[in-house]
């Protein structure tokens, strides 16, 4: 709910004292601002969110909704507005703050712009008046653009996590009204795109089949942040040893056995029996340095040894190296599940070989305090019974 953020804190105001008078007090406006306030933010909502009576007012179902979301996007805001401001708390608009993003994002007044369906000026303007107010440039202008300073990096952040809280209180509130609200958006690593994932979204597809979902890919460091920035609900996949911020919350859902996989005429599957060392005489692809998988890759040749192998090709596209296996004498190293319909379906062979301990877990992962709506968590139930009906 991106409602003007004065008005959201009359509301919270409100909430807290049941009174309009002593809202208007710790405000500092006037009664009848609170009281419009109010009644822009349930025309907004459509829905009362309080019950008028002679001994004050008391919150609905909805206003109570609402005031939990309102309070912890608040918690998320203020710390980052008070380190630059005293007045910031009173000052900045959702308006400026919605700017800021976008221009630390595109590093660019006029791609900001365009971004938001404003003019140019009008963005610029929105900047200058943040930047008036805290006495201090929040950009700095370089030939590659407007590089965000430390300061505006963390405003931005508290900004993009309050919005994306805001944005939950409006699928809450839709929920507790009937009405279906919001999205969820998954990022989805290698292992749960090609197992878990389809199987999960068919499941939460039997409970609501029109609410919109966003499987995102791409690098761990992108999925992260985007995670951090509340973009993203959470991820599904391997999970890192140790976390790589203390901002997230890794659970573990199972643990997942790597393999060797090579096309059906590999030399190595007519020999008896294959040693570790004979690998080190073929081409391999693997994932790239810094994923689970990789890690667990390096140690099983000893670094500097003989038997290292020195032909590598680096990809987190499972279609490459199974076509790469396919037509060549390259090995592949990945997870036996994400593997497992290629192998039955005779597109490429699992190695004969003891590997030792290739375990690893996989995992969701969220943002520390991150409170789910009802949708979000149908949809980790459904993730969960999904991973129970795969077994061990």
């Amino acid at each position: 709910m991106r409602a003007n953020l004065r008005h959201l804190r009359a509301f919270l105001a409100v909430f807290d004292t049941g009174s309009i008078t002593r809202a208007s007090a710790m405000c500092h406006v006037s009664q009848p601002a609170v009281t419009q306030a109010i009644r822009k933010l349930e025309r907004q909502a459509e829905a009362e969110l309080f019950q008028r009576t002679s001994h004050g007012l008391f919150a609905t179902p909805a206003g109570t909704v609402l005031a939990l979301r309102v309070r912890t996007a608040f918690r998320l805001l203020d710390p980052a507005l008070a380190e630059l401001a005293p007045r910031l708390r009173i000052t900045a608009t959702a308006a400026q703050l919605t700017a800021l993003i976008a221009v630390t994002e595109t590093e660019n007044f006029t791609l900001a712009a365009r971004r938001l369906g404003l003019a140019q000026p009008t963005v610029h303007r929105a900047i200058t008046d943040l930047e008036q107010e805290i006495g201090r440039s929040l950009f700095e202008r370089t030939a590659h653009g407007m590089i965000a300073t430390r300061a505006a990096e963390l405003l931005t952040r508290a900004a993009q996590l309050a919005f994306a809280e805001l944005d939950q209180g409006e699928a809450d509130l839709g929920e507790l009204l009937g009405r279906e609200v919001g999205r969820i958006v998954v990022g989805a690593m290698p292992l749960s795109r090609s197992l878990i994932l389809p199987r999960a979204i068919a499941r939460f597809r039997q409970q609501r089949p029109t609410l919109p979902i966003q499987a995102l890919d791409g690098p761990y460091a992108d999925l992260i942040t985007g995670l951090r920035r509340g973009e993203v609900d959470f991820l599904i996949g391997a999970m890192r040893d140790p976390a790589p911020i203390g901002d997230i919350v890794q659970q573990a859902l199972f643990d997942d056995e790597l393999v060797v996989v090579c096309g059906r005429h590999h030399p190595l599957l007519t020999q008896p029996s294959v040693q570790l060392a004979q690998l080190a005489a073929y081409p391999w692809v693997v994932a790239v340095e810094g994923t689970p998988t990789r890690q667990q890759f390096n140690q099983l040749f000893a670094p500097g040894s003989s038997t290292r192998p020195i032909s590598l090709i680096e990809t987190g596209s499972m279609v490459l190296m199974r076509e790469l296996l396919q037509i060549s004498d390259h090995l592949g190293f990945i997870s036996g599940l994400q593997i497992e319909s290629d192998i039955k379906l005779g597109a490429v062979a699992r190695l004969p070989l003891r590997l030792g301990d290739t375990s690893r877990s996989i995992g969701l992962t969220v943002r520390a305090g991150w409170t789910p709506t009802r949708a979000q968590d149908e949809f980790l139930q459904a993730l969960r019974a999904t991973v129970a009906d795969l077994g061990p």
